[in-house]
């Protein structure tokens, strides 16, 4: 339901059609330390096991090892400008957005009404449109995946969609039918079915405000 970095991991896997097997760990159980025994020294999910046996923590570490592991699957776009700017875009991902981050934590269950943008969401919103116009200005694609064709950019920007429609933040219609795209793939369609089945007493990410239905219209 709310760990945007488990998504990354799962679709990376999912989309490409790589064989995986899924491990649940207990992230809001107070087992977390115990779960992830066996997969030290990594500590936060998700985290990779490959079949020799070599763990790999970090999303951006994973993505890599699976395109190399990988080399047909397509998880960078194929032309050296665009995996570029799509390592650039999943980099930049990774380490920023504290704002949208810590004030939009990412859930499937339903969106909030009234939520108050705070300056700092209002930036990195903006910094996020800005990186989406640049990857489209290069591929020369002006809907749809950022690169043409899906890669591990669309991957890494799906949370943040799902932060953008789950608190109806403020973004421009190209923005918001990119999110929707993003939102409506099958694979996190089927991710949302299994996040709305968890519940957890106390929500720890409840808010004071009124909500609706996840709806993606």
């Amino acid at each position: 339901m709310y760990s945007s970095w488990s998504l990354r991991g799962w679709l990376m896997l999912e989309k490409f059609a790589l064989p995986h097997r899924v491990h649940m760990i207990g992230l809001y159980s107070g087992n977390m330390a115990k779960d992830m025994a066996h997969l030290a020294p990594a500590r936060l999910v998700p985290a990779l096991r490959t079949p020799e046996g070599t763990v790999v923590g970090e999303t951006l570490a994973m993505g890599e090892t699976l395109a190399e592991r990988h080399p047909k699957a397509g998880l960078w776009p194929d032309d050296p400008a665009l995996r570029a700017t799509a390592r650039w875009l999943c980099a930049e991902m990774a380490s920023g957005f504290g704002g949208l981050r810590s004030e939009c934590a990412m859930q499937f269950g339903h969106i909030w009404q009234g939520f108050a943008v705070s300056d700092a969401v209002n930036t990195d919103l903006a910094r996020i449109e800005t990186l989406w116009t640049h990857a489209r200005a290069l591929s020369g694609n002006d809907q749809g995946w950022l690169f043409g064709k899906y890669s591990l950019a669309d991957v890494f920007y799906t949370p943040v969609a799902a932060r953008i429609i789950g608190y109806d933040l403020p973004v421009s219609s190209a923005a918001r039918t990119y999110c929707l795209a993003l939102l409506r793939d099958p694979a996190v369609l089927h991710w949302q079915k299994l996040a709305q089945q968890m519940s957890y007493d106390p929500d720890p990410y409840a808010l004071d405000l009124p909500k609706r239905a996840w709806t993606l219209d």
